[in-house]
């Protein structure tokens, strides 16, 4: 698992404000670790920037969570977010703010999401992901059993158990975020593995 190493100092804001700069630090923004491939923090910036096209690489996780009768849990993304709202996705999926290891992220986002927070979280692998306005860092983990979940209506419009038959049968048809599509089938032999 790729760890997050953070400078003894906090790191250098980016892009470096300038003189005749709109103040950067806009208070209430969400501040994320700007990270090389190896984990080593080497800036911070808002989410605004990470998400504007200048594609710093930064950190999120994901957590599959599938029960023993091989159902995959996914969440519906809120049509309020900035980032393919409406389609289905990952159980749990979210960056990792400054200051945060991954771990502390996983068990953060899956209480803000769905309430989640006795579990034991396996890790799976690490990818990089870009679209056409970020690129992230992915950290894949992955959750096995029959839980309770309670899916916060703020964060996430739904969420609802998937038989691995009718994810198969929708992917491809504009159901999913692409993001998910493509992890899954690069994951899925590891998730089915767990059982």
């Amino acid at each position: 698992m790729v760890e997050l190493i953070y400078p003894y100092e906090m790191a250098p804001v980016v892009p470096t404000p300038t003189a005749g700069s709109k103040a950067v630090m806009a208070h209430g923004s969400e501040w994320f670790p700007i990270v090389l491939p190896s984990g080593m923090v080497v800036g911070r910036s808002t989410r605004e920037y990470c998400h504007g096209g200048s594609k710093p690489l930064h950190p999120v996780i994901h957590i599959h969570i599938i029960d023993r009768f091989s159902r995959i849990y996914l969440q519906k993304r809120s049509m309020r977010k900035d980032i393919q709202p409406g389609k289905w996705d990952t159980a749990v999926g979210g960056h990792v703010s400054y200051g945060e290891s991954l771990i502390e992220a996983v068990y953060r986002e899956a209480s803000e999401e769905l309430g989640f927070t006795e579990f034991n979280p396996i890790y799976l692998e690490t990818y990089e992901f870009e679209s056409s306005i970020e690129r992230e860092m992915v950290n894949v983990f992955a959750a096995v059993g029959s839980y309770e979940l309670h899916p916060d209506l703020d964060e996430v419009d739904e969420g609802r158990w998937w038989e691995l038959a009718d994810i198969d049968a929708n992917i491809g048809k504009g159901i999913f975020t692409p993001n998910f599509e493509s992890e899954f089938q690069m994951i899925r032999k590891s998730l089915l593995a767990l059982l």
